[in-house]
């Protein structure tokens, strides 16, 4: 990875200069997005769920304490807060907004561009674009921007408070979108966080925001991981019925999921408990 200057480190600087470790560099194109592995494991990007509470709380002390901005100042306690943010609508958003910094955020954490070309970014077809996908898009900018991040250390007054966005804005005037990153949050899409998420399972998936969201989580595991259990895709998927019905859900969103060819597993039952034993992915949905 190229040297580059902590204090003034840019997100294209950790998205596009990323590399893997085998020689190959993470960058953002039509066909596939860089993103950060920690929001694809957690409960950020999750189905729609109508019987459910609007406000989602996300514990990520865990997964988000490594940060150096956790270990700098010594958080230990990192919740994700705010509105429920959805597969359908939100994730191509997001994907567009990190699209946005990788192509523009040059000389700084601010960009700005045409509402065309960044709903190209969201894979929305411009055949689309109208004042009803505007408001869809402003709704979901604000939604985004509403996701808090909030670190802290037990017992300390100490805290810091921040968002996925630091700013997101359309302005129907010009018709152009706005954005800005917190550059403190770096270190978060550095290549130990980063995963590649191809855009074509997901495109094969339409209006299966199960199998969509099981597939963000499936893709940012690591080459050969351990044993997922249901209990743990419960927790990604943040479902709200009994525990019967949402298990059946994410049977079918796996049988989806194996359908479209990205993957083969095996399920195994230990006690109450059924296990998920990935066999092998394949992104590019190729025998």
């Amino acid at each position: 990875m190229k040297k580059t200057n902590k204090t003034n480190l840019l997100l294209p600087d950790v998205i596009s200069g990323s590399d893997t470790g085998d020689g190959k560099v993470l960058t953002v194109t039509g066909s596939s997005s860089v993103q950060p592995a920690a929001l694809m494991r957690l409960g950020i990007f999750v189905p729609a769920n109508k019987c459910g509470q609007p406000e989602e709380v996300v514990d990520a002390s865990e997964i988000l304490s490594s940060l150096e901005l956790s270990r700098s100042e010594g958080y230990t306690n990192i919740m994700i807060t705010g509105p429920r943010l959805n597969i359908s609508t939100d994730l191509k958003v997001w994907m567009g907004v990190i699209h946005a910094f990788s192509r523009y955020g040059l000389v700084g954490n601010t960009v700005q561009l045409s509402f065309r070309e960044f709903a190209a970014f969201c894979q929305i077809s411009s055949k689309r674009i109208d004042s009803r996908l505007r408001v869809s898009v402003r709704d979901s900018l604000t939604r985004i921007r509403g996701k808090t991040i909030t670190l802290s250390t037990i017992g300390s007054e100490s805290v810091y408070v921040t968002g996925l966005l630091k700013t997101g804005r359309f302005n129907a005037g010009d018709d152009t979108v706005e954005l800005e990153a917190d550059s403190k949050l770096w270190e978060l899409y550095r290549a130990d966080y980063l995963t590649l998420l191809r855009k074509k399972p997901l495109n094969a998936l339409p209006r299966q925001e199960a199998a969509q969201a099981l597939y963000t989580y499936l893709a940012s595991l690591p080459e050969k991981p351990a044993d997922v259990s249901f209990s743990r895709l419960r927790a990604r998927l943040m479902l709200t019925n009994r525990i019967s019905d949402q298990n059946k859900v994410i049977r079918g969103a796996l049988s989806k999921l194996k359908a479209i060819g990205y993957l083969d597993y095996l399920l195994k039952k230990e006690g109450y408990e059924t296990f998920l034993r990935i066999l092998h992915r394949n992104p590019n949905l190729k025998p």
